[in-house]
């Protein structure tokens, strides 16, 4: 189960998580497509606003459609930066290096690690998670109500956004060259929480039917961020060194 990478680049993601059989929540209707993000210079990663969406109706014939929409706003400067160490990976490291191919990846990596953790399956993250964060979770996840273990799960189609939070390269004392990832990822989650905790939790309900059937959402973030060695001889692999679920694993 480790992340391993592929020698056609990033592909590593998608193929190396091949984990036992998981629910995933059928495909949704593609949404209708959301207005014109109006142009911005603040936040992380984009110059204007973006979108992602899901829309979900009951059974044929039942009830209005309904659509959680996601807005991010980020900066030009942010945006800049990134791509320019984008170009650095693939100019001195891997060149075919593609983030999109790495988002991908990253969000069933997440959805994988996620729900492992909320059925306290750690021992199935040997290979995934570092040793030291290891270590940390199986002290947090012992400690967890059931409703906050519950949150911690990510299915694959309930991810709402996805976004890089930060890029670094650099070396260590012996010489060794790394790259990481930060990915923060936006998603939508059943569990039984108070409205008011998570204190970034916003709360959604979404009607399936007539006005006397919800189902409430929490809209919910998460930290990951993936590291892999890149000194001659390493292995190819990518881990996860960062795991952040604010106000649920802290």
């Amino acid at each position: 189960m480790a992340l391993r990478a592929a020698t056609g680049g990033c592909r590593w993601l998608a193929r190396a998580l091949a984990a036992p059989a998981l629910a995933r929540v059928p495909p949704l209707p593609p949404p209708p497509p959301p207005p014109p993000p109006a142009a911005a210079a603040s936040g992380l990663l984009l110059a204007r606003a973006r979108f992602a969406s899901t829309a979900g109706q009951g059974p044929a014939g039942e009830g209005p459609q309904r659509r959680v929409v996601v807005v991010r706003i980020t900066s030009p400067f942010a945006w800049l930066r990134t791509r320019f160490y984008y170009l650095l990976i693939r100019l001195y490291f891997d060149q075919e290096f593609s983030i999109e191919e790495f988002t991908r990846g990253a969000k069933q990596a997440f959805s994988v690690v996620s729900k492992l953790l909320s059925q306290r399956k750690l021992e199935l993250l040997d290979e995934l998670v570092s040793a030291e964060v290891l270590q940390v979770l199986k002290e947090k996840i012992s400690l967890l109500p059931d409703s906050h273990r519950d949150a911690l799960a990510a299915d694959i189609d309930s991810i709402m956004y996805t976004t890089e939070g930060d890029v670094r390269i650099y070396y260590d004392d012996d010489g060794r060259k790394f790259v990481s990832i930060l990915m923060c990822f936006w998603y939508l989650n059943g569990a039984n929480l108070p409205d008011e905790v998570p204190g970034e939790t916003k709360v959604f309900q979404v009607v399936f039917g007539d006005e006397s059937s919800k189902e409430k959402k929490h809209l919910l973030t998460a930290n990951y961020e993936f590291q892999r060695e890149f000194t001659e001889g390493a292995k190819p692999d990518w881990t996860i060194t960062r795991i952040e679920h604010p106000r649920l694993l802290e």
